[in-house]
C-alpha cells in the first residue's frame, strides 16, 4: 500500500474515532491532511471505501492475534487474553463500534461480511469452551444452549461496550478497557469449576 494511502487511512481513523463518522468528510479528511480532495479521491473515490478498508484492517488485526494463540494451551487464560485483544483492537478502531448500526445500515458488504465472521467466531469460541470442559476448567451445560448464549453475551456486550463507556464517561480512555474488561470476563465465573475459579483468581488476583 502507498504511503500516501497509508495516510489517508490513518489521519481518517483519527477523525472518525474522535469526531465521528457524521462530521467527517472526504474534505474533512483532505483538509486535516493538507491534500487536495482530487489526490484523496485518487485513492479513494468514496468516504464508504475508506470505511471498508479500516473495518478489513480490524479484521486482519484480530485475525492474526487469534492465529498467533493457536499453538498455546487451551486454558481460561488464553480465553482472557484472546478477549483483551479483541478489546483493544475495539478501542483502536472504535469509531466502527459508536456509529455500528448506522455502519450497518449503510454498507451491505461490510454487514454481510460481519455476521459471516460473527458465526466464525462463535464456532471458534464454542470449540475453545469444549475444550475448556474437557480440561475441567468449565462446568458441563446445566442448561440447552448454555455456552452458546454465553458467547452470545460476550458478543453483544463487546459490540456495544464503547457505546456506554462514551456515554457514561465524560472522556472515553483505554484506561476504561481494564474496567469493561472485567464486566466482561466476571460473566464467565458461574460457568467455572473449583479448579477454573482457582485459574480465574491467579489471573486476576495475581494468587
Amino acid at each position: 500500500m502507498g504511503n500516501t494511502k497509508e495516510k489517508i487511512l490513518s489521519q481518517s481513523l483519527s477523525l472518525f474515532n474522535k469526531e465521528g463518522l457524521a462530521k467527517v468528510t472526504l474534505r474533512t479528511i483532505a483538509r486535516a491532511m493538507n491534500i487536495s480532495q482530487g489526490n484523496l479521491n485518487y485513492h479513494f473515490k468514496k468516504r464508504e471505501d475508506i470505511i471498508e478498508t479500516l473495518y478489513h484492517q480490524l479484521v486482519k488485526r484480530i485475525d492474526e492475534a487469534l492465529t498467533e494463540n493457536q499453538g498455546k494451551e487451551p486454558c481460561l487464560k488464553l480465553l482472557v487474553d484472546i478477549s483483551t485483544t479483541i478489546m483493544n483492537s475495539f478501542y483502536d478502531y472504535r469509531f466502527f463500534f459508536l456509529d455500528f448500526v448506522q455502519i450497518m445500515r449503510e454498507h451491505e458488504s461490510i454487514k454481510a461480511h460481519y455476521l459471516k465472521l460473527s458465526e466464525m467466531r462463535k464456532m471458534q469460541f464454542n470449540n475453545l469452551f469444549k475444550v475448556l470442559i474437557d480440561n475441567g476448567v468449565l462446568r458441563e451445560e446445566q442448561l440447552p444452549k448454555e455456552y452458546v448464549y454465553l458467547y452470545d453475551r460476550f458478543q453483544i456486550i463487546g459490540d456495544f461496550w464503547i457505546s456506554s463507556a462514551e456515554v457514561v464517561n465524560k472522556r472515553m480512555s483505554k484506561k476504561y478497557i481494564d474496567y469493561y474488561s472485567e464486566v466482561i470476563t466476571q460473566a464467565i465465573y458461574p460457568y467455572l469449576t473449583d479448579r477454573g475459579k482457582k485459574e480465574y483468581h491467579a489471573i486476576f488476583n495475581g494468587n
